[in-house]
Protein backbone atom coordinates (compact mmCIF):
# COMPACT_ATOMS: atom_id res chain seq x y z
CA UNK A 1 0.00 0.00 0.00
CA UNK A 2 1.73 3.33 -0.89
CA UNK A 3 1.40 5.90 1.40
CA UNK A 4 -1.62 8.51 1.15
CA UNK A 5 -1.40 12.19 1.60
CA UNK A 6 -4.33 12.59 4.14
CA UNK A 7 -5.85 15.72 2.90
CA UNK A 8 -6.05 14.64 -0.91
CA UNK A 9 -7.63 11.26 0.04
CA UNK A 10 -9.91 13.01 2.41
CA UNK A 11 -11.23 15.16 -0.46
CA UNK A 12 -11.58 12.14 -2.76
CA UNK A 13 -13.08 9.83 -0.20
CA UNK A 14 -15.73 12.95 0.63
CA UNK A 15 -16.21 13.39 -3.19
CA UNK A 16 -16.92 10.23 -4.21
CA UNK A 17 -20.78 10.18 -5.63
CA UNK A 18 -22.75 7.09 -5.54
CA UNK A 19 -26.42 6.54 -5.40
CA UNK A 20 -29.19 8.01 -7.36
CA UNK A 21 -28.66 7.52 -10.63
CA UNK A 22 -30.88 7.29 -13.37
CA UNK A 23 -33.61 7.86 -10.52
CA UNK A 24 -37.44 9.27 -11.91
CA UNK A 25 -37.81 12.72 -10.71
CA UNK A 26 -40.79 12.04 -9.23
CA UNK A 27 -39.78 9.19 -6.53
CA UNK A 28 -36.81 11.54 -5.49
CA UNK A 29 -39.17 14.08 -5.16
CA UNK A 30 -41.35 11.91 -2.93
CA UNK A 31 -37.94 10.98 -1.09
CA UNK A 32 -36.58 14.52 -0.53
CA UNK A 33 -40.02 15.38 0.61
CA UNK A 34 -40.59 12.13 3.12
CA UNK A 35 -36.92 12.42 4.92
CA UNK A 36 -37.01 16.61 5.34
CA UNK A 37 -40.27 16.21 7.23
CA UNK A 38 -38.77 13.12 8.91
CA UNK A 39 -36.00 15.04 10.00
CA UNK A 40 -37.81 17.73 10.46
CA UNK A 41 -39.43 15.95 14.05
CA UNK A 42 -36.82 17.70 16.08
CA UNK A 43 -37.16 21.59 15.08
CA UNK A 44 -40.97 20.70 14.45
CA UNK A 45 -40.87 19.45 18.56
CA UNK A 46 -38.89 22.14 19.55
CA UNK A 47 -39.25 25.03 18.17
CA UNK A 48 -43.63 24.90 17.47
CA UNK A 49 -43.82 25.68 21.59
CA UNK A 50 -40.96 28.33 22.09
CA UNK A 51 -43.17 31.07 21.89
CA UNK A 52 -45.42 29.44 24.97
CA UNK A 53 -42.74 29.06 26.82
CA UNK A 54 -43.02 32.16 29.15
CA UNK A 55 -47.10 31.17 29.72
CA UNK A 56 -46.22 27.64 29.98
CA UNK A 57 -43.84 28.44 32.94
CA UNK A 58 -46.83 30.62 34.65
CA UNK A 59 -49.18 28.07 33.78
CA UNK A 60 -47.36 25.43 35.65
CA UNK A 61 -45.94 27.37 38.62
CA UNK A 62 -42.15 27.17 37.09
CA UNK A 63 -38.97 28.77 37.07
CA UNK A 64 -37.42 29.81 33.77
CA UNK A 65 -34.71 26.83 33.85
CA UNK A 66 -37.28 24.49 34.99
CA UNK A 67 -39.05 25.28 32.19
CA UNK A 68 -35.93 24.96 29.92
CA UNK A 69 -35.69 21.48 31.20
CA UNK A 70 -38.98 20.30 29.10
CA UNK A 71 -36.51 21.41 26.23
CA UNK A 72 -33.90 19.57 27.36
CA UNK A 73 -35.73 16.38 28.40
CA UNK A 74 -36.88 16.42 24.77
CA UNK A 75 -33.50 17.05 23.19
CA UNK A 76 -31.41 14.02 25.99
CA UNK A 77 -34.74 11.65 25.16
CA UNK A 78 -33.70 12.53 20.98
CA UNK A 79 -29.95 11.63 21.65
CA UNK A 80 -31.10 8.32 23.71
CA UNK A 81 -33.45 7.25 20.97
CA UNK A 82 -30.87 7.76 17.97
CA UNK A 83 -28.35 5.82 19.92
CA UNK A 84 -31.03 2.67 20.31
CA UNK A 85 -32.95 3.16 16.80
CA UNK A 86 -29.43 3.83 14.90
CA UNK A 87 -28.08 0.65 15.70
CA UNK A 88 -31.20 -1.46 15.45
CA UNK A 89 -31.81 0.24 11.66
CA UNK A 90 -28.67 -1.56 11.07
CA UNK A 91 -29.96 -5.21 12.02
CA UNK A 92 -33.80 -4.96 11.23
CA UNK A 93 -33.74 -2.63 8.22
CA UNK A 94 -34.64 0.57 7.47
CA UNK A 95 -38.77 0.75 7.51
CA UNK A 96 -39.57 -1.33 10.71
CA UNK A 97 -37.59 0.65 13.35
CA UNK A 98 -38.71 4.15 11.89
CA UNK A 99 -43.00 3.32 11.59
CA UNK A 100 -42.76 2.12 15.28
CA UNK A 101 -40.94 5.44 16.38
CA UNK A 102 -43.59 7.61 14.53
CA UNK A 103 -46.91 5.44 16.16
CA UNK A 104 -45.30 6.44 19.47
CA UNK A 105 -43.92 9.95 18.59
CA UNK A 106 -47.99 10.34 18.11
CA UNK A 107 -49.14 8.68 21.17
CA UNK A 108 -46.49 10.64 23.63
CA UNK A 109 -47.17 14.08 22.28
CA UNK A 110 -50.84 13.51 22.74
CA UNK A 111 -49.98 12.42 26.76
CA UNK A 112 -47.64 15.46 26.30
CA UNK A 113 -50.74 17.84 26.07
CA UNK A 114 -52.77 16.37 29.15
CA UNK A 115 -49.82 16.95 31.46
CA UNK A 116 -50.61 17.96 34.94
CA UNK A 117 -47.44 19.30 36.24
CA UNK A 118 -44.19 20.23 34.77
CA UNK A 119 -42.33 17.35 36.16
CA UNK A 120 -44.91 14.99 34.24
CA UNK A 121 -44.31 17.42 30.85
CA UNK A 122 -40.22 16.74 31.28
CA UNK A 123 -40.76 13.00 31.97
CA UNK A 124 -43.08 12.70 28.77
CA UNK A 125 -40.84 15.01 26.73
CA UNK A 126 -38.36 12.50 27.07
CA UNK A 127 -40.25 9.59 25.52
CA UNK A 128 -41.40 12.24 22.84
CA UNK A 129 -38.31 12.90 22.07
CA UNK A 130 -36.90 9.41 22.11
CA UNK A 131 -39.75 8.10 19.56
CA UNK A 132 -39.19 10.64 17.35
CA UNK A 133 -35.44 10.32 17.22
CA UNK A 134 -36.29 7.20 14.94
CA UNK A 135 -37.13 9.68 12.03
CA UNK A 136 -33.99 11.68 12.25
CA UNK A 137 -31.75 8.81 12.37
CA UNK A 138 -32.74 6.44 10.18
CA UNK A 139 -33.29 9.51 7.42
CA UNK A 140 -30.05 9.81 7.58
CA UNK A 141 -28.97 6.87 7.27
CA UNK A 142 -31.39 6.26 4.29
CA UNK A 143 -29.52 9.13 2.86
CA UNK A 144 -26.12 7.13 3.06
CA UNK A 145 -27.76 4.10 1.92
CA UNK A 146 -27.99 5.76 -1.56
CA UNK A 147 -25.70 8.35 -1.52
CA UNK A 148 -22.13 8.84 -0.63
CA UNK A 149 -19.48 12.40 -0.52
CA UNK A 150 -20.72 14.66 -2.58
CA UNK A 151 -23.93 13.25 -3.53
CA UNK A 152 -24.83 12.89 -0.32
CA UNK A 153 -24.10 16.55 0.76
CA UNK A 154 -26.09 17.66 -2.00
CA UNK A 155 -29.09 16.21 -1.58
CA UNK A 156 -28.63 17.04 2.83
CA UNK A 157 -28.79 20.73 1.46
CA UNK A 158 -31.40 19.79 -0.17
CA UNK A 159 -33.06 18.40 2.38
CA UNK A 160 -33.28 22.03 4.10
CA UNK A 161 -35.77 22.99 1.70
CA UNK A 162 -38.03 20.96 3.48
CA UNK A 163 -36.63 20.66 6.81
CA UNK A 164 -35.70 24.22 7.20
CA UNK A 165 -39.42 25.06 6.18
CA UNK A 166 -40.01 23.65 10.29
CA UNK A 167 -38.05 25.91 12.21
CA UNK A 168 -39.54 28.95 9.46
CA UNK A 169 -43.06 27.90 9.98
CA UNK A 170 -43.46 26.29 13.42
CA UNK A 171 -42.89 29.33 15.61
CA UNK A 172 -44.78 31.08 13.93
CA UNK A 173 -47.36 28.42 13.86
CA UNK A 174 -47.21 28.09 17.43
CA UNK A 175 -47.50 31.96 18.18
CA UNK A 176 -50.97 32.26 16.40
CA UNK A 177 -51.76 28.72 17.98
CA UNK A 178 -51.37 31.12 21.32
CA UNK A 179 -53.80 33.47 19.52
CA UNK A 180 -56.90 31.28 20.07
CA UNK A 181 -55.40 28.06 22.22
CA UNK A 182 -53.56 27.59 25.68
CA UNK A 183 -50.27 26.00 24.78
CA UNK A 184 -51.55 22.56 25.24
CA UNK A 185 -53.05 22.56 21.96
CA UNK A 186 -49.16 22.72 20.42
CA UNK A 187 -48.90 19.14 21.66
CA UNK A 188 -52.15 18.24 19.80
CA UNK A 189 -50.64 19.50 16.43
CA UNK A 190 -47.49 17.56 17.16
CA UNK A 191 -49.92 14.24 17.58
CA UNK A 192 -51.21 14.67 14.32
CA UNK A 193 -47.75 15.92 12.55
CA UNK A 194 -46.88 12.57 13.65
CA UNK A 195 -50.02 10.34 11.86
CA UNK A 196 -49.41 12.36 9.41
CA UNK A 197 -45.49 11.61 8.99
CA UNK A 198 -46.63 7.89 9.91
CA UNK A 199 -49.13 7.53 6.91
CA UNK A 200 -46.53 8.89 4.37
CA UNK A 201 -44.11 6.55 5.24
CA UNK A 202 -45.97 3.70 5.06
CA UNK A 203 -46.66 3.76 0.87
CA UNK A 204 -43.93 6.12 0.71
CA UNK A 205 -40.06 4.80 1.52
CA UNK A 206 -39.29 1.76 0.56
CA UNK A 207 -36.60 -0.62 1.99
CA UNK A 208 -32.85 0.39 1.02
CA UNK A 209 -31.11 -2.01 3.56
CA UNK A 210 -31.74 -5.80 2.44
CA UNK A 211 -30.88 -8.43 4.33
CA UNK A 212 -27.91 -9.24 3.11
CA UNK A 213 -26.20 -5.99 3.69
CA UNK A 214 -27.43 -5.83 7.29
CA UNK A 215 -25.35 -5.99 10.45
CA UNK A 216 -25.49 -9.13 12.89
CA UNK A 217 -24.44 -9.63 16.24
CA UNK A 218 -26.79 -8.20 18.71
CA UNK A 219 -25.44 -5.60 21.24
CA UNK A 220 -21.79 -6.38 20.97
CA UNK A 221 -21.42 -5.87 17.62
CA UNK A 222 -23.27 -2.76 17.90
CA UNK A 223 -20.79 -1.80 20.48
CA UNK A 224 -17.58 -2.97 18.48
CA UNK A 225 -18.86 -0.87 15.70
CA UNK A 226 -19.22 2.25 18.07
CA UNK A 227 -15.37 1.52 19.28
CA UNK A 228 -14.34 1.74 15.90
CA UNK A 229 -16.13 5.30 14.94
CA UNK A 230 -14.75 6.58 17.82
CA UNK A 231 -11.62 5.66 16.75
CA UNK A 232 -11.38 7.71 13.98
CA UNK A 233 -10.17 10.90 14.13
CA UNK A 234 -11.93 12.03 10.99
CA UNK A 235 -15.41 10.76 11.78
CA UNK A 236 -14.89 12.51 15.53
CA UNK A 237 -13.79 15.35 14.58
CA UNK A 238 -16.72 16.04 12.11
CA UNK A 239 -19.58 14.42 14.10
CA UNK A 240 -18.02 16.92 17.19
CA UNK A 241 -18.05 19.79 15.11
CA UNK A 242 -21.83 19.21 13.92
CA UNK A 243 -22.72 18.17 17.20
CA UNK A 244 -20.86 22.09 18.94
CA UNK A 245 -22.32 23.65 16.13
CA UNK A 246 -25.60 22.29 17.08
CA UNK A 247 -24.97 22.94 20.60
CA UNK A 248 -24.74 27.13 19.56
CA UNK A 249 -27.98 26.68 18.04
CA UNK A 250 -29.95 24.76 20.65
CA UNK A 251 -28.83 27.54 23.41
CA UNK A 252 -30.44 30.49 20.81
CA UNK A 253 -33.36 28.17 20.31
CA UNK A 254 -33.68 27.35 24.43
CA UNK A 255 -32.93 31.16 25.56
CA UNK A 256 -34.24 33.24 22.67
CA UNK A 257 -37.81 33.15 23.20
CA UNK A 258 -36.99 34.41 27.03
CA UNK A 259 -34.33 36.70 26.14
CA UNK A 260 -35.92 38.40 23.27
CA UNK A 261 -39.35 38.87 24.88
CA UNK A 262 -38.37 39.35 28.32
CA UNK A 263 -35.10 41.41 28.11
CA UNK A 264 -35.78 42.86 24.32
CA UNK A 265 -39.44 43.87 25.03
CA UNK A 266 -40.85 41.26 21.39
CA UNK A 267 -44.10 40.11 21.58
CA UNK A 268 -44.91 36.36 20.89
CA UNK A 269 -46.01 37.66 17.61
CA UNK A 270 -42.89 39.53 16.73
CA UNK A 271 -40.54 36.85 17.75
CA UNK A 272 -41.76 34.04 16.02
CA UNK A 273 -41.25 36.34 12.94
CA UNK A 274 -37.46 37.10 13.98
CA UNK A 275 -37.03 33.03 14.52
CA UNK A 276 -38.76 32.67 11.21
CA UNK A 277 -36.18 35.22 9.23
CA UNK A 278 -32.99 33.28 10.65
CA UNK A 279 -34.41 29.91 9.92
CA UNK A 280 -34.80 31.30 6.41
CA UNK A 281 -30.96 32.01 6.73
CA UNK A 282 -30.39 28.30 7.12
CA UNK A 283 -32.42 27.40 3.82
CA UNK A 284 -31.00 30.07 1.71
CA UNK A 285 -27.12 28.92 3.19
CA UNK A 286 -27.89 25.11 2.49
CA UNK A 287 -29.20 25.96 -0.80
CA UNK A 288 -25.99 27.71 -1.93
CA UNK A 289 -23.53 25.21 0.18
CA UNK A 290 -25.68 22.46 -2.08
CA UNK A 291 -24.63 24.45 -5.48
CA UNK A 292 -20.96 24.93 -4.82
CA UNK A 293 -20.50 21.35 -3.91
CA UNK A 294 -18.64 19.34 -6.48
CA UNK A 295 -17.25 23.14 -7.50
CA UNK A 296 -15.63 23.77 -3.80
CA UNK A 297 -14.28 21.54 -1.28
CA UNK A 298 -16.75 20.07 1.04
CA UNK A 299 -14.16 20.80 4.00
CA UNK A 300 -13.86 24.23 2.48
CA UNK A 301 -17.71 24.76 2.75
CA UNK A 302 -18.03 23.52 5.82
CA UNK A 303 -14.56 26.18 7.35
CA UNK A 304 -16.60 29.09 5.68
CA UNK A 305 -19.73 28.14 7.62
CA UNK A 306 -18.01 27.53 10.96
CA UNK A 307 -16.02 31.26 10.29
CA UNK A 308 -19.57 32.75 10.00
CA UNK A 309 -20.83 30.81 12.82
CA UNK A 310 -18.15 32.09 15.00
CA UNK A 311 -18.29 35.94 13.89
CA UNK A 312 -21.76 36.33 14.83
CA UNK A 313 -21.15 34.85 18.10
CA UNK A 314 -18.36 36.89 18.77
CA UNK A 315 -20.68 40.14 17.51
CA UNK A 316 -23.20 38.86 19.64
CA UNK A 317 -21.54 38.99 22.91
CA UNK A 318 -20.09 42.54 21.76
CA UNK A 319 -23.35 43.93 21.20
CA UNK A 320 -24.88 42.29 24.29
CA UNK A 321 -21.98 43.79 26.57
CA UNK A 322 -22.21 47.50 24.65
CA UNK A 323 -25.91 47.35 25.36
CA UNK A 324 -26.61 47.75 21.70
CA UNK A 325 -30.20 46.76 21.24
CA UNK A 326 -32.05 44.56 18.78
CA UNK A 327 -29.75 46.46 16.14
CA UNK A 328 -27.04 44.83 17.22
CA UNK A 329 -28.35 42.01 18.72
CA UNK A 330 -30.88 40.63 15.91
CA UNK A 331 -27.96 40.48 12.97
CA UNK A 332 -25.49 38.70 15.00
CA UNK A 333 -27.87 36.07 15.87
CA UNK A 334 -28.70 35.59 12.32
CA UNK A 335 -25.54 34.98 10.76
CA UNK A 336 -24.88 31.99 13.46
CA UNK A 337 -28.15 30.47 12.83
CA UNK A 338 -27.64 31.29 8.95
CA UNK A 339 -24.23 29.66 8.80
CA UNK A 340 -26.12 26.21 10.04
CA UNK A 341 -27.16 25.44 6.20
CA UNK A 342 -23.10 25.35 5.47
CA UNK A 343 -22.58 23.10 8.54
CA UNK A 344 -24.83 20.88 8.93
CA UNK A 345 -25.01 19.06 5.75
CA UNK A 346 -21.30 19.27 5.37
CA UNK A 347 -19.99 18.08 8.38
CA UNK A 348 -22.91 15.57 8.21
CA UNK A 349 -21.31 14.27 4.66
CA UNK A 350 -17.39 14.12 5.92
CA UNK A 351 -18.19 11.97 8.77
CA UNK A 352 -20.06 9.63 6.83
CA UNK A 353 -18.03 9.42 3.57
CA UNK A 354 -16.79 6.20 3.00
CA UNK A 355 -18.76 4.74 5.69
CA UNK A 356 -20.47 1.36 4.34
CA UNK A 357 -24.67 1.23 4.78
CA UNK A 358 -24.31 -1.73 7.41
CA UNK A 359 -22.90 1.08 9.41
CA UNK A 360 -24.52 4.07 8.35
CA UNK A 361 -27.33 3.75 11.30
CA UNK A 362 -24.95 3.59 14.06
CA UNK A 363 -22.77 6.06 12.35
CA UNK A 364 -25.70 8.63 12.28
CA UNK A 365 -26.90 7.44 15.74
CA UNK A 366 -23.36 8.41 17.37
CA UNK A 367 -23.59 11.82 15.13
CA UNK A 368 -26.98 12.39 16.76
CA UNK A 369 -26.34 11.75 20.25
CA UNK A 370 -23.76 14.59 20.08
CA UNK A 371 -25.20 16.40 18.77
CA UNK A 372 -28.74 16.41 21.22
CA UNK A 373 -26.87 15.77 24.44
CA UNK A 374 -24.21 18.27 24.19
CA UNK A 375 -26.72 20.65 22.99
CA UNK A 376 -29.25 19.83 25.89
CA UNK A 377 -26.40 19.94 28.54
CA UNK A 378 -26.08 23.32 27.37
CA UNK A 379 -29.37 24.59 27.16
CA UNK A 380 -30.04 25.58 30.95
CA UNK A 381 -27.06 27.61 30.03
CA UNK A 382 -29.36 30.41 28.58
CA UNK A 383 -31.44 30.69 31.85
CA UNK A 384 -28.70 30.27 34.26
CA UNK A 385 -28.37 34.13 35.45
CA UNK A 386 -32.58 34.81 35.16
CA UNK A 387 -34.88 35.99 32.62
CA UNK A 388 -32.98 39.72 32.49
CA UNK A 389 -30.02 39.43 30.70
CA UNK A 390 -28.98 38.06 27.23
CA UNK A 391 -24.96 37.50 29.01
CA UNK A 392 -25.40 33.68 29.64
CA UNK A 393 -27.14 32.98 26.05
CA UNK A 394 -24.45 34.96 24.11
CA UNK A 395 -20.85 33.27 25.59
CA UNK A 396 -22.49 30.10 25.89
CA UNK A 397 -23.39 30.84 21.60
CA UNK A 398 -19.18 31.57 21.45
CA UNK A 399 -18.06 29.15 23.23
CA UNK A 400 -19.85 26.20 21.09
CA UNK A 401 -19.19 27.88 17.81
CA UNK A 402 -15.33 28.19 18.77
CA UNK A 403 -15.13 24.39 20.02
CA UNK A 404 -17.02 23.51 16.75
CA UNK A 405 -14.25 25.34 14.45
CA UNK A 406 -11.16 23.76 16.57
CA UNK A 407 -13.28 20.20 16.43
CA UNK A 408 -13.35 20.98 12.68
CA UNK A 409 -9.58 21.54 12.33
CA UNK A 410 -8.73 18.77 14.51
CA UNK A 411 -10.72 16.48 11.98
CA UNK A 412 -7.69 16.91 9.82
CA UNK A 413 -4.79 14.62 11.26
CA UNK A 414 -0.90 15.03 9.77
CA UNK A 415 -1.33 11.33 10.05
CA UNK A 416 -4.03 9.40 8.21
CA UNK A 417 -4.82 6.18 10.11
CA UNK A 418 -4.12 3.12 8.29
CA UNK A 419 -7.81 2.22 9.39
CA UNK A 420 -9.38 5.58 7.92
CA UNK A 421 -11.98 6.18 4.88
CA UNK A 422 -9.74 8.29 3.21
CA UNK A 423 -6.75 5.83 3.33
CA UNK A 424 -8.94 2.33 2.20
CA UNK A 425 -9.69 5.03 -0.78
CA UNK A 426 -6.56 4.81 -2.03
CA UNK A 427 -5.88 1.08 -1.35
Amino acid sequence: MRRADPRRAADEAAGASTGGRGEPPAGRLRLIVILGALTAVAPLSIDMYLPALPRLARDLSAGTSTAQLTLTACVVGLAVGQAVAGPLSDAWGRRRPLLIGLAAYAAASLLCAAAPNVQTLIALRFVQGAAGAAGIVIARAIVRDRYDGIAAAKFFSTLMLVNGLAPVLAPVLGGQLLRVAPWRAVFVVLAVIGVALLLAALPGLEETLPPRRRSGGGVRTTLRTFGSLLADRAFVGYAAAFGLSFTAMFVYISGSPFVLQDVYGLSPQAFSVVFGVNALGIVTAGQIGGRLAGRVPLRRLLGVGLAVETAGAAGLVAAVLAGAGTPGVLPALFLVVAAQGLVMPNATALALAGRPPRVAGSASALIGVGQFTVGGAAAPLAGIAGPHTAVPMAVAMAAAALAAAVAAVAAEPRVASPNSPAVRSEE
